[in-house]
């Protein structure tokens, strides 16, 4: 397959619901991608063979990647969630499991993720960095993310949200009580003033 048809699925994927979208970021990404493809190779140096442009100087594309991934109006998430969807769209005859998890950096940071689990893989649907030293995170912090999730997710009819002890708190059971959505927690919580075994409690 030509780079130039490997560049078309790829629009073609990524401009499917990114309807409000700069219709030049996703020209930009969907060579970004196809070159990936094409080299594989993460190095954005080896790219120039497998791009077509009007570039004339060699570091031309790879100045173009670097103001593409620099540009704050680029909308990540109107272009990356309709893929994720678009991905998961069949399974609505099924349970949706999704999995609620964070990971630290440096003691500085911590990045919450909502993932979609599916063939033994986790696939990120929504997340969330914050400056904050701890892997517990409180619920006005990412409630956010579960509401957009929720909005995303609307039509399908049965979700289950796995999630560790690090995120089990009143508010968030009182919004799965709302939201009709199920949980799992892998470890024990604290629920109603006692001590109740997570790899057994299921809501």
């Amino acid at each position: 397959m030509t780079q130039k048809k490997i560049y078309s699925q790829v629009y073609s994927y990524l401009s499917a619901g990114s309807k409000f979208v700069d219709i030049r970021h996703i020209v930009t990404l969907a060579w970004m991608v196809a070159a990936l493809l094409g080299s594989q190779k993460v190095n954005q140096g080896e790219w120039g063979s497998y791009v077509q442009s009007r570039a004339i100087q060699e570091d031309s594309n790879q100045k173009r990647w670097r103001r593409f991934l620099g540009n704050h109006r680029v909308k990540i998430k109107e272009i990356y969630v309709p893929l994720v969807l678009k991905a998961i769209s069949q399974w609505k005859q099924g349970r949706l499991y999704l999995a609620l998890d964070s990971t630290q950096l440096w003691n500085k940071y911590c990045f919450v993720y909502l993932s979609v689990i599916g063939g033994g893989r986790a696939l990120p649907l929504l997340w969330l960095g914050l400056e904050h030293k701890s892997a517990s995170v409180a619920w006005e912090k990412y409630a956010p993310l579960l509401e957009q999730a929720y909005q995303y997710l609307a039509n399908f009819p049965e979700v289950m949200l796995l999630a560790d002890r690090g995120f089990a708190n009143h508010d968030l059971l009182k919004w799965l009580q709302l939201t009709h959505w199920h949980a799992f927690y892998p470890s024990t919580v604290r629920y109603s003033d006692s001590r109740c075994p997570a790899s057994r409690l299921w809501i």
